[in-house]
């Protein structure tokens, strides 16, 4: 698929087959995720890995239910690494930057999966503190984004999106 293939077919799934993903089809999502760009290329941001019944069960718990994420073959977690930043940038590097660059991340590894005909939902809302003990993270490590990846178990409902002229404001001198 082009970029724009991409983008257009990218969609929020919530129920996968049991289908495992392809090793070389997770590598590659990895490694777009690697490739994101993060501010100063510090790269404040670590993800988890989690593929196993038993922390998938765990997060679907601290994610107040969100069952799906057990279906999926894999999940990945997304978390800041403030003191990556904190360095160069300080205050703004630890509370801002390192968030953006997990969710770019994040962000890289949705579209790659959406290229290689995988499905995945973007999900924030959770408790910090149970994702962080599920995936063994220290407290160095902040958990803003899940990524279930896999075969989607339904067609796609493609939401509609809002108007350009409602979103995009044109400054003018």
């Amino acid at each position: 698929m082009d970029y724009f293939e991409v983008t257009n077919e990218r969609h929020s799934t919530r129920a996968y087959k049991n289908q495992s993903v392809e090793p070389e089809k997770l590598q590659k999502i990895l490694e777009a995720a690697n490739r994101a760009p993060s501010a100063g290329n510090l790269q404040a941001y670590e993800i988890y890995l989690v593929t196993d019944a038993k922390h998938k069960i765990a997060l679907v718990e601290s994610a107040y239910d969100q069952e799906f994420l057990a279906q999926a073959p894999i999940v990945l977690v997304f978390c800041a690494h403030a003191a990556r930043s904190v360095g160069k940038y300080g205050k703004r590097g630890a509370d801002l930057y390192c968030v953006q660059d997990a969710t770019i991340a994040c962000t890289f590894a949705m579209l790659a999966a959406t290229a290689l005909g995988l499905s995945t939902v973007w999900v924030g809302a959770f408790d910090e503190d149970e994702v962080r003990r599920v995936i063994g993270a220290s407290q160095a490590h902040r958990p803003v984004a899940m990524l279930p990846i896999g075969y989607a178990a339904e067609a796609a409902h493609l939401k509609p999106r809002r108007r350009l002229n409602d979103l995009v404001h044109q400054v003018q001198s």
